[in-house]
């Protein structure tokens, strides 16, 4: 699927007729489904739309991070969304399930327009803004702002940073392409402290969290023919370290710095049972592929599962993926 200027400009002609927009990010958000959301909300609302921003989670356990972004006051909980609002964005949802409880609000709403850069996005609104190539969600919003005329705010700018800067490593992985560091250079002009937002996002993890991580290094297992590194965290292990399951989502990081491998994976228990299996690639495994082939999905070098067993189970069924993949 590719995102052509028809599809843009109907998107725009939508969101400028709107009265009251409801923009929804995905289950657990990342820095580039939160910023993407909170960037366009603060740009429709300063248009005089009735706004309204959340995600399927319980907004009181938010990350640390998402204060340090703009439009944190068009914030709701769940309960406070609109029922059947006139348009409902979702932002950086490769699927419609991962809008987990509020998938409903597809079916109520008016219209809905999905705006996203994941190559499986099957496309499950009424428009589906996806590009693929894009770095970013927040890449594919910048576009969709200057399309309706640009004009964004400090706020905004420094929303969708976020998001750019984030979901590119810092513009070190291989989606971050001439047009996306242009976005960045324009997004960076912008008044706000890109230094301060820089250390909310990196560099505010708490002590506990740094002996969580020494616990994943630990026990971290290398397979050299598979090319595979992988460690896990449990339940057990956040409940005695007090380390909320947020604080995980840089982990694969360090895990994936070992040059044996070429496949890193992060497989973390969840509360209400199973794993949720991250995957990273130096390049040479498409692990959205993999992802696929237990539900899952994203991009080639950065994906992701659930899986319902346990955890020896788990890492079974990703050996055997990888080693079928690999004959």
């Amino acid at each position: 699927m590719t995102l052509d200027d028809a599809m843009l400009d109907e998107a725009a002609r939508i969101l400028e007729q709107a009265e009251d927009v409801a923009l929804v990010c995905h289950v657990n958000p990342d820095p580039d489904a939160m910023g993407s959301m909170l960037g366009l909300a603060g740009f429709l609302a300063r248009r005089g739309k009735r706004v309204a921003a959340t995600w399927p989670n319980d907004p009181a356990e938010r990350p640390r991070w998402v204060d340090a972004l703009g439009n944190v006051d068009l914030i709701v909980t769940p309960k406070q969304m609109p029922k059947d609002p006139s348009v409902l964005v979702t932002l950086d949802a490769a699927e419609a399930n991962r809008l987990n409880g509020m998938i409903h609000l597809l079916e109520r709403a008016g219209t809905s327009i999905c705006i996203d850069h994941h190559r499986t996005n099957p496309g499950f609104a009424k428009i589906n803004l996806i590009d693929p190539d894009a770095s970013s969600t927040a890449e594919v919003v910048f576009r969709l702002i200057e399309r309706m005329g640009g004009g964004m705010s400090d706020e905004d700018a420094k929303s969708l940073y976020a998001g750019l800067v984030t979901d590119t490593g810092r513009f070190q992985y291989e989606a971050a392409t001439p047009e996306t560091l242009r976005v960045g250079a324009t997004l960076r002009e912008r008044d706000f402290d890109h230094a301060r937002l820089a250390q909310a996002l990196y560099e505010d993890g708490s002590f506990a969290a740094i002996g969580l991580l020494g616990r994943a290094l630990g026990r971290a297992e290398l397979d050299p023919d598979l090319r595979l590194v992988w460690t896990w965290i449990t339940r057990k292990d956040l409940e005695e370290t007090g380390v909320p399951i947020q604080e995980t989502d840089d982990m694969i990081d360090a895990i994936r710095s070992a040059r044996e491998a070429d496949v890193a994976a992060v497989l973390k228990e969840q509360r209400e049972g199973g794993f949720k299996v991250s995957l990273r690639s130096r390049g040479d495994t498409n692990v959205a592929e993999v992802a696929e082939a237990f539900g899952g999905g994203g991009h080639r070098l950065a994906a992701g599962y659930s899986w319902e067993d346990g955890l020896d189970e788990a890492v079974t069924a990703l050996r055997k993926a990888l080693r079928e993949r690999a004959s």
